[in-house]
């Protein structure tokens, strides 16, 4: 029910689901635990979110220290250019990040493991964005990275001349260089 398509970090995943469309509208399996653990996806979810954003609005890059949380997300509205950045220090991939457009047009979804910081930027004029997380949020846990560390390279894709909206928090994050990362 579900197309895989790995990224060149190949424990985050971008599953395209079988969408079955006719005059009605559309239906997709949006989770299937059989479908997902074939996938490489075979975890226990804990915590669904959803979030609510206008356009240029910018969310992250945030993870958690201990028990960090693997994500499952995907937009129900709208449009976002969603990014997973690697923060495991033992891994060959460290500092390297993966990013997708996920919209209600493609109905992607990205599995962002454990051991990764995630954030993503609202492109359309407003976008609902839905998580299934595989551990609790615990403010006392979690941390941020910069959204523009010169050192990620990340490509956000603004209009030259745009500054995203970030959150008093994230606007004081750090550098990857001074983070506090995973083993």
């Amino acid at each position: 029910m579900i197309d895989i398509e790995l990224t060149f970090i190949s424990d985050v995943i971008l599953l395209r689901p079988r969408v079955f469309k006719d005059d009605r509208g559309f239906f997709f399996e949006s989770w299937q635990k059989r479908e997902f653990a074939a996938a490489g996806i075979d975890r226990e979810f804990v915590q669904d979110n959803h979030s609510q954003s206008v356009q240029y609005t910018l969310r992250g890059l945030h993870y958690q220290v201990e028990r960090p949380q693997g994500k499952l997300v995907r937009v129900v509205r709208g449009e976002v250019f969603d990014v997973a950045v690697d923060i495991r220090r033992s891994s060959p991939t460290f500092g390297k990040w993966v990013g997708a457009a996920l919209s209600e047009d493609n109905q992607c979804l990205l599995w962002v493991p454990p051991g990764f910081a995630h954030g993503f930027l609202v492109l359309s004029k407003q976008a609902d964005f839905l998580y299934r997380c595989t551990d609790y949020w615990d403010c006392r846990l979690e941390r941020s990275i910069s959204w523009n560390d010169p050192d990620l390279h990340i490509t956000w894709p603004l209009p030259e001349g745009t500054t995203p909206t970030i959150s008093q928090k994230d606007s004081l994050a750090p550098p990857l260089r001074e983070a506090e990362c995973l083993p």
